[in-house]
């Protein structure tokens, strides 16, 4: 016979038991729904982060969340770069009020001309001037005709007095109010041994004033044929760096006191003898080269000679040297460009 004791344990026991398997069910059911709760939570927060990472592209229109400190400076450079082109735009405007920009800037596009013809004169060459213009240069009306129609501009091309202001600057400033022919380079000093870096800054300062495709140096005793220059210059025009003209060589003089004397004759060898280059009565260039003229004048070396000179700056470019026996002046033949008075 057993105990009250021993029968209260053996139910007690029995009870724990029976209430194990549901505790257990419960502590499960409660813990996966904890666990979808937490996933659902996750996901929800995923969703979320991939929302707002679409509105943050939408809103910067970049396709990105963050743009890169190279893509910044680039906004940067091209909002400075915006800023500067906006001033030009003004600054252009207000010169072409004011009459110091040339035709072929202004906003109704022109046919850009085809060579612009600079005859170096000089002080006390008026004669020779009136010859040119009876002969091929003309005056007037029809010198703005030749412009217009066979796309050729020519002008006379003179610097400076040394007595700046005088009675030389005064006939020029005359001369230049009658026939509105003359291009004057203000910095220039007019003197017959500076003719090299004449024909520099009239390279320089033409490509600067207008947009031509060929740029030509003409002595003021040189007769022109326009036609026979327009037609073998057109024949060139696919190829955008030619340096034309009646190609030579020649004896370099090296004692001072002889005729043709070039102080740094030492620098063309043992040989003494010119590189190929084109005669000085007339030559061209295209519109390639003048530009280079024009952006490193101030280190182009100038030799005694101002042919020398134009050959030196090019001998070491990618440069189409034509020598075209038209260009020849001193020898007139039929369909010649050039003769020399």
């Amino acid at each position: 016979m057993q105990s009250k004791g021993s029968n209260y344990h053996r139910n007690a026991t029995a009870g724990l038991v029976f209430r194990s398997p549901i505790s257990a069910l419960m502590l499960c059911t409660i813990a996966a729904m904890a666990s979808f709760y937490v996933a659902g939570r996750l996901w929800q927060d995923a969703e979320d982060r991939v929302y707002l990472g679409k509105e943050l592209d939408r809103i910067t229109g970049q396709g990105k969340s963050a743009i890169s400190v190279d893509d910044t400076l680039k906004i940067i450079g091209c909002r400075e770069q915006q800023k500067k082109l906006t001033a030009l735009e003004m600054e252009l405007a207000a010169a072409r009020q004011e009459g110091f920009v040339s035709d072929h800037l202004s906003k109704t596009k022109k046919k850009r001309p085809l060579v612009m013809i600079g005859v170096l004169t000089g002080f006390g060459r008026k004669n020779n001037r009136e010859v040119i213009r009876k002969a091929w240069m003309s005056t007037g009306e029809a010198l703005k005709k030749m412009e217009v129609e066979k796309g050729v501009i020519a002008r006379f091309v003179i610097g400076r007095s040394a007595n700046r202001g005088d009675s030389l600057d005064r006939d020029i400033d005359i001369e230049d109010k009658n026939h509105n022919d003359f291009f004057i380079l203000e910095s220039h000093v007019e003197a017959p041994v500076e003719l090299p870096k004449k024909t520099k800054l009239f390279f320089a300062h033409a490509a600067e004033r207008w947009e031509a495709e060929y740029y030509a140096k003409v002595n003021d005793d040189v007769y022109v044929n326009i036609d026979a220059l327009g037609s073998t210059l057109a024949a060139y025009i696919d190829k955008p760096r030619v340096y034309i003209g009646c190609m030579k060589s020649g004896e370099v003089f090296s004692e001072e006191g002889q005729k043709w004397y070039e102080p740094d004759w030492w620098k063309f060898g043992d040989g003494k003898t010119y590189f190929r280059h084109a005669s000085g009565e007339m030559f061209v260039i295209s519109k390639a080269l003048a530009r280079f003229v024009s952006i490193n004048k101030s280190i182009l070396r100038t030799y005694a000679f101002d042919d020398v000179s134009t050959g030196s700056w090019f001998i070491g470019l990618d440069v189409k040297h034509i020598d075209d026996k038209k260009f020849c002046c001193a020898s007139w033949s039929t369909g010649g460009i050039c003769a020399g008075a």
